[in-house]
């Protein structure tokens, strides 16, 4: 089965490359409406941590308006933000605490509450009010990474949170490393945004990710495929190593 024609695909020869595009990508985003919020939802994972130190230099610093940046997280496990397994405590880390954005536009979900159903419902409360007044909640850049299992965000293979189509952020079950609940942006959420850009590295994403962009679709078992946004684009963001598998 070919790449899907809405989906577009592009190789780097290494990671960094890969995360420097990546970070020329942001910029260029950032300055698309320049008197609006931008709007972008973080991923956990090692090859978005490259990207975000990127941003954190004097190079990139410079290039974008950070008053206007507004950040969200797609997925958390349920540790303290203190936590090194955080996907806050990542972020903050590598780009938060290094660049000059305002503490009140990062919005953490809070994972480590002890009843994620109600801290869920809360996350969800709060997106819909800073969208008040929009069609939808499109977030203007959407950022994922994909595990060797080919899922996105915390939304596992076999997992019921795939199967969700009305609420925006829900408890997920626990996904390895570690073996913790999470909360996560869902479908439908996801799926609202204006572009979907996809990091993926390494040769051991090599064949999820053949399955996921070339094989027949099976969002069940690789929830990466599941990401398919109403109005807005996907690009794939891949370095050689990931792509040795594909046919294209």
């Amino acid at each position: 089965m070919p790449i899907r024609s809405s989906t577009e695909v592009i190789v780097f020869p290494d990671k960094n490359s890969l995360s420097r595009d990546a970070a020329f990508r942001f910029v260029g985003l950032s300055h698309r409406e320049p008197n609006a919020p931008f709007r972008v939802v973080l991923a956990g994972g090692s090859t978005p941590a490259l990207l975000y130190r990127l941003l954190g230099t004097p190079e990139f610093i410079r290039s974008v308006n950070w008053d206007r940046v507004h950040l969200y997280f797609g997925d958390e496990r349920a540790v303290s933000p203190s936590n090194q397994e955080s996907n806050f405590f990542m972020a903050y880390e590598n780009l938060v605490s290094r660049v000059p954005i305002p503490a009140s536009q990062v919005y953490r979900l809070p994972a480590e509450e002890i009843d994620l159903q109600s801290a869920s419902r809360a996350y969800e409360r709060q997106i819909r009010a800073h969208f008040e007044g929009f069609p939808s909640p499109a977030f203007d850049l959407v950022l994922l990474g994909m595990g060797s299992d080919g899922h996105c965000a915390s939304l596992f293979p076999g997992k019921a949170s795939l199967m969700e189509q009305d609420r925006w952020v829900i408890p997920a079950e626990p996904g390895l490393n570690p073996f913790v609940p999470r909360m996560t942006f869902s479908y439908p959420l996801l799926n609202l945004a204006k572009q979907v850009l996809f990091l993926v590295a390494g040769e051991d994403k090599a064949e999820a990710l053949a399955h996921v962009l070339e094989g027949e679709y099976q969002p069940e078992r690789y929830p990466a495929q599941g990401i398919s946004p109403t109005q807005g684009t996907v690009t794939w963001l891949v370095d050689i190593a990931a792509a040795s598998q594909l046919r294209f």
